[in-house]
């Protein structure tokens, strides 16, 4: 680059060279607007291209064809289907004719576009079998052998759909009879190849009887073809052609033919005829495959390093199937040369004696080099094939090294192919998965994105393999490697973050979700979860924040201990729900669609029923428009009676929507919300037929939510008698007891339901409910909520009595009341002392509300006008 101008010279230079440079300049724009205007239409031209508007469409498709341009003809081909559809006897009488007067001096455009229009009336039906047989088939037949080669491949390929619906007669004589004079060799190879293809699909649609006599005699003679690009072709047909004649005829038609192909002058003969015996392994016995195939592996494996390297890329891919094909068959010589024949493929172009030759041009080593990074890049297709090849067993002595080095490889194509295989191979390994550990964190953290988007696919599934790989060991070597895999998941969101692929980030967090099942409560606390509030808050990527949001509510749902619970539960309150930002409070609700889908409705309604609905009075338009899509799921978490005092609530706000709303789109919305929450059947606190699976599913969640507090009163009572903590491994035995019909009895978890038993049972149930919500509640609220006196005195409510009543009835005043709308001061901190209270609706403290008692007039005239059913 050039050093900037000095700021003396800066200003514009008037100059006589200058304004030559300039007047030079102009010209040439003038020069480039030249064609443009040439380009515009003459009235002539316009005249030419105007047609009448009371034609029909039939009329108008057949003056186009026969007045029109080419690209008018071009357009009632393209329209030829819609005319079928629309008036098929028309067309086929009036239109068909004129498209074939004009497909025989058509460009190539105009061809092409006519052999997919000809194949979409097929797939369509628009007309019958035998109709389209008459009418098209011999316009197909006609352009097969069109001197431009993709007219050409376009015809046959629409020929090649034709035949599968085409009945044997017309195959017969309209396909079959003159495919004998054109496979001959006084035809064009155009005709020789398209007969070969014809022919591999002709196979499959009449009897042994006609292929042995009619066609296998054509076969033959193509595979003898003096053109190599013939003999190609019909080799690479010759896989369809066995699969329709029998396992008797390919061996002892199909077979002979393979071999001496095989040994065909030209390599890409020989090459298509190595793929075709790979892929006809299944077919032949195993005298076949030991006597006859397996010497032909070896020699293709002898000369693809010595002469024949362009088989050497096809070796490398069909591995797998040779291993497969062939397994059982290698004697243990056979086995091990053929193992270090994959083990220098992997290396091949790495190591020394596989460097470049000095008489080389670099084109020709840029060349190789691609070829070797092709078959490096198979190898690690193939591993997994190779892992069940030596068996898994024998993989750190066999096969490590070599997945060492695939795994390191420099090039990123061969490194993401490994990355794909990675969750085949550890479930190959099985209890032996710790020894890819070190492999794992190696791909985490490598430079290449395209390799961790590769590798996040089976993320969960191959973290879960491996924290259950030493199940047999003590529970400390079991976790072993998470020291290192830490670090290496976050770093990998970092550099994820920081690249502009935000597709791999929004998957990368996503799969975070399945770290619960793999590390500690507390490591995801202080490593993870602060990291996705910090993406909520700050990144500009809306599915990325939804991502983080639910990974987020997944960690907080799984969390085992209460105090950290709370801290995330009051952050999500202030920071998103009471936050500055507009977007911050879209996010919030995003947050509470997520919490009613993961957690129980009794957590939602607890927690955040208060802070979601609060949001109605929100001053951007935007935020209570989304609020309103969410009010229905809010109101599915409400159970009756129990919740009657928030569903009153629910009421009060939507009112205040409707008689307050002025944005017209928000009003709209509301409107029809109303419609659907008035149609919304509600849940009951017993059991309901209707409503049966969702309640025990909820009541499921409940009693894990219950089962963590549980668990975490256990965990201190142990950690007081031996100051040891609990394990996971005996957390997860706790949470899977609980899935039981029989609860153990140091759980003593109840769930009201159908199962219920005597009246003393319920009481003891509801008892023991009431213990644990006030132990929630038993603080003060949050300053927005929790200050009763202010929320009385704002609202000119009485003094303040501490009861379950007096708390419903100063949560439903707050919420009518405008000082609701005010911000928290302290929304903006990021750490909260695990004491704080929080906003908590406690379900089953009371079971209704005197509408009389739930508060009293609101200050502003226009809402004291509204009330409440009860």
């Amino acid at each position: 680059m050039h050093p900037p101008p000095p700021a003396a010279a800066s200003a514009m230079d008037f100059s006589q060279n200058s304004l030559f440079g300039y007047m030079e300049d102009l010209q040439e724009l003038t020069i480039i607007e030249r064609p443009v205007r040439r380009s515009l239409k003459t009235p002539e031209e316009i005249e030419r291209l105007t047609v009448d508007e009371d034609l029909s469409d039939i009329e108008r498709a057949v003056y186009l064809l026969s007045a029109g341009q080419d690209i008018q003809g071009t357009s009632v081909i393209a329209n030829l289907p819609y005319l079928m559809r629309q008036n098929p006897a028309e067309t086929l009488r009036r239109v068909l004719p004129k498209v074939r007067e004009v497909l025989h001096v058509a460009g190539v455009e105009m061809q092409l576009t006519a052999a997919v229009s000809f194949l979409t009336i097929l797939q369509e039906d628009s007309v019958s079998i035998h109709t389209y047989a008459h009418s098209f088939l011999q316009v197909i037949l006609l352009h097969l052998e069109h001197r431009d080669a993709g007219v050409s491949n376009a015809w046959l390929e629409t020929l090649l759909f034709v035949i599968e619906v085409l009945p044997k007669e017309t195959l017969r004589h309209e396909i079959l009879n003159p495919l004998v004079s054109k496979a001959q060799l006084s035809q064009t190879v155009q005709s020789r190849l398209v007969s070969c293809k014809i022919l591999g699909k002709l196979t499959n649609k009449f009897d042994a009887h006609i292929i042995k006599r009619e066609i296998l005699p054509l076969v033959k003679s193509l595979c003898q073809d003096v053109e190599y690009e013939v003999r190609s072709c019909m080799c690479r047909q010759l896989e369809n052609i066995a699969q329709g004649i029998g396992t008797e005829l390919t061996k002892s038609v199909v077979l002979p033919e393979l071999i001496e192909l095989s040994r065909d002058e030209s390599s890409s003969v020989r090459l298509a005829a190595f793929e075709t015996l790979v892929n006809l392994l299944d077919i032949f016995d195993t005298d076949d495959r030991s006597q006859t195939i397996l010497p032909l592996v070896k020699s293709f494996c002898e000369k693809s390093f010595k002469a024949d390297e362009s088989i050497l890329i096809s070796l490398s891919f069909h591995l797998g199937k040779l291993c497969h094909g062939l397994y059982g068959i290698f004697t243990p010589d056979q086995h091990l040369r053929f193992l270090e024949f994959y083990k220098k493929l992997c290396t091949l172009g790495l190591q020394q004696e596989n460097g470049h030759s000095e008489n080389q041009f670099p084109s020709q080593i840029l060349e190789q080099e691609k070829k070797y990074i092709s078959v490096r890049k198979n190898c690690a297709y193939n591993f997994p094939a190779m892992i069940v090849f030596v068996d898994p067993k024998n993989f750190h002595m066999e096969l490590y090294s070599t997945f060492f080095c695939l795994c390191h490889d420099p090039e990123v194509p061969v490194r993401y192919t490994i990355a794909i295989c990675f969750y085949e191979v550890s479930k190959l390994l099985n209890s032996g998965v710790y020894l890819i550990h070190k492999e794992l964190i190696t791909l985490l953290q490598d430079e290449s994105l395209e390799v961790l988007d590769a590798l996040i696919d089976h993320l969960p599934e191959i973290l879960e393999l491996m924290s259950a790989g030493g199940e047999s060991s003590a529970q400390d070597s079991k976790f072993s490697s998470l020291p290192d895999l830490i670090p290496a998941l976050t770093a990998a969101e970092q550099r994820a973050a920081a690249s502009l692929k935000w597709r791999t980030h929004e998957k990368l967090l996503q799969k975070y979700a399945c770290l619960p099942h793999v590390i500690s409560s507390d490591q995801i606390y202080y490593r993870f979860l602060q990291r996705m509030f910090t993406i909520m808050m700050t990144n500009n990527v809306l599915p990325v924040q939804k991502a983080a949001s639910r990974t987020l509510c997944i960690f907080l749902r799984y969390n085992r201990k209460q105090e950290q619970r709370y801290e995330v539960i009051q952050k999500l309150i202030e920071q998103l729900g009471q936050g500055k930002s507009y977007w911050n409070r879209l996010r919030f609700l995003d947050t509470c669609e997520f919490i009613i889908e993961i957690f129980s409705k009794s957590f939602f309604c607890k927690y955040f029923f208060l802070p979601a609905i609060e949001l109605t009075h929100d001053p951007v338009a935007n935020v209570r428009m989304k609020l309103c899509y969410l009010l229905p799921k809010v109101k599915s978490t409400l159970k009756i009676p129990a919740d009657k005092h928030l569903l009153q609530q629910l009421e009060m706000c939507v009112r205040k929507l409707l008689c307050q709303e002025k944005d017209k789109d928000v009003l709209a919305i509301v409107k029809r919300t109303v419609l659907e929450l008035d149609r919304m059947e509600m849940s009951m606190d017993a059991f309901q037929k209707k409503f049966y699976e969702k309640d025990l599913l909820d009541q499921e969640k409940e009693r894990e939510e219950l089962l963590l507090l549980e668990m975490e009163q256990l965990e201190k009572d142990k950690q007081q008698n031996d100051g040891r903590p609990m394990s996971d491994k005996t957390f997860e035995k706790k949470r899977r007891d609980t899935k039981t019909p029989t609860l153990p009895k140091s759980v003593s978890i109840s769930v009201p339901g159908p199962s219920s038993g005597t009246t003393s049972t319920s009481k003891e149930i509801k008892k023991s409910k009431l213990i644990r919500s006030q132990s929630f509640n038993n603080q003060a609220f949050h300053a927005k909520y929790g200050n009763l006196d202010k929320c009385a005195s704002k609202s000119s409510v009485g003094a303040y009595t501490p009861s379950v009543s007096g708390l419903t009835k100063t949560c439903m005043i707050s919420l009518t009341d405008d000082s609701f709308r005010t911000r928290n001061a302290s929304s903006a901190a990021t750490s909260f002392s695990p004491n704080t209270p929080l906003p908590s609706t406690s379900r089953g403290t009371s079971n209704s509300v005197d509408p009389k008692s739930s508060g009293s007039k609101d200050v502003q005239p226009r809402k004291a006008t509204l009330k409440s059913n009860p």
